[in-house]
């Protein structure tokens, strides 16, 4: 992963923490030299377990998004047992993906380019090419598995709710 992706060390950790409990998550800081708990890919990366997201200050500002993202996506029966892995099919994949840049968005500091950035650093691969790319050309089956279960508007807004 490339040493210059936005960390969480470097937004409003408040802002973060507030955004993410728009969805019933909370956010857990742990201590540098700590593992993260639930994290699927270990080092830096973000970790889930039942309701709470954890992270390190160092841990990039993507993976705490698609770690979020993934939550929201996932069905309640998925989310009521979840510790690491939150599974899922290859069109809820393209949705967390899709819904982590939404939510990037919403934070001062991070948008959307940067976030596209930083997913192409950590080596995100689409059919397209760059996650740009794919937001351009191929993302409308990502867009319509959000809207079909009620995570986004018609407007691709957020709609702050759960998938049901």
């Amino acid at each position: 992963m490339a040493a210059d992706v936005l960390r969480v060390n470097g937004i409003d950790r408040v802002a973060l923490g507030v955004l993410l409990a728009r969805y019933g998550l909370k956010l857990r800081f742990i201590a540098h030299e700590d593992l993260i708990p639930g994290s699927y890919w270990g080092e830096s990366e973000a970790g889930l377990v039942a309701d709470c997201l954890y992270a390190r200050l160092d841990t990039p500002v993507h993976s705490v998004l698609h770690e979020a993202a993934h939550y929201v996506c996932m069905s309640p029966e998925r989310r009521a047992g979840l510790d690491r892995d939150a599974g899922g099919d290859d069109p809820e994949e393209c949705g967390v993906c899709y819904l982590q840049i939404l939510l990037g968005a919403q934070l001062r500091g991070v948008g959307r380019e940067r976030l596209c950035d930083d997913m192409d650093a950590w080596g995100y691969s689409f059919r397209d090419g760059t996650t740009r790319a794919w937001l351009e050309k191929d993302a409308l089956d990502a867009r319509l598995w959000l809207r079909e279960h009620g995570i986004v508007d018609a407007d691709d807004a957020p709609t702050w709710q759960l998938r049901g």
